[in-house]
């Protein structure tokens, strides 16, 4: 009887011990990117979203004005991010100053998080949200980008010449077409996760002013080289396989 009593118990405790949640059970947050939709004591975010990239042990992103680096780390569902890191340093309207200090702030004061409904909170010490992130769409179907930085093939990303709009539209069926400042363009391309492949380009045959036919070739050259791709926010970087920034790009309102 002692026997069965105690073998009963045991296997109680055993079911008992399943049952119970590991705090290592927390989503990783190693790869995801976030853009954020909510600041506890500040104004709703209109534009110029801050982001939050974490990648390699970093915490990367924008802040709402600058650009941000800072190592974090998490286990279960604590996490820790640096008060001190890397920043570019851009002036920026007073208000949104003030929003980007607080939103370095909170990251920095962060203790735990959770991710529920498709959404990042981050926690202070007492359990609060702090911070709410929506997940960053990693979708380019059906959306439409305008060129605001060209790789021009001598080691630099060239703003596009004045008054001429570059852009790229990416299809659901794997097209893709655009305007490339002078001639319109269309192409195929393939994205698997962040990899895109660009390929089979063609062009109209119009000609246009030095500048303008100049940037057309380093736009086309730019989009053959191009293999990953990184959302954050409504910006959208493409490089090349050594990392080098190909086309950077803002999506057009509503797309």
């Amino acid at each position: 009887m002692r026997s069965t009593w105690l073998g009963t118990l045991v296997t109680m405790m055993f079911v008992g011990c399943a049952n119970v949640p590991s705090a290592a059970e927390a989503p990783t947050l190693e790869g995801t990117s976030w853009v954020l939709v909510s600041l506890v004591g500040q104004a709703s975010i209109v534009s110029q979203p801050a982001t939050i990239r974490f990648e390699g042990g970093t915490v990367q992103g924008s802040d709402g004005c600058n650009r941000y680096s800072t190592p974090y780390s998490a286990r279960g569902d604590s996490i820790e991010v640096g008060a001190r890191g890397v920043s570019t340093q851009m002036a920026c309207a007073p208000d949104v100053m003030k929003r980007a200090s607080a939103f370095t702030s909170t990251l920095s004061t962060s203790r735990s998080y959770r991710v529920r409904d498709g959404r990042l909170e981050l926690l202070g010490g007492d359990g609060a949200v702090l911070a709410t992130f929506a997940a960053q769409s990693q979708a380019l179907a059906g959306t439409t980008w305008r060129a605001t930085g060209i790789n021009n093939g001598r080691g630099g990303v060239a703003s596009p010449v004045s008054g001429s709009v570059v852009t790229m539209r990416f299809e659901a069926d794997g097209r893709l077409g655009g305007s490339a400042g002078c001639n319109g363009f269309n192409a195929s391309y393939l994205a698997t996760g962040p990899n895109l492949r660009i390929t089979s380009l063609a062009t109209t045959r119009k000609m246009c002013e030095a500048s303008l036919m100049e940037q057309e070739r380093a736009f086309l050259k730019a989009l053959e080289s191009v293999t990953t791709m990184r959302f954050e926010a409504d910006r959208l970087e493409l490089r090349t396989a050594e990392g080098a920034l190909a086309v950077t790009l803002l999506r057009e309102p509503g797309s």
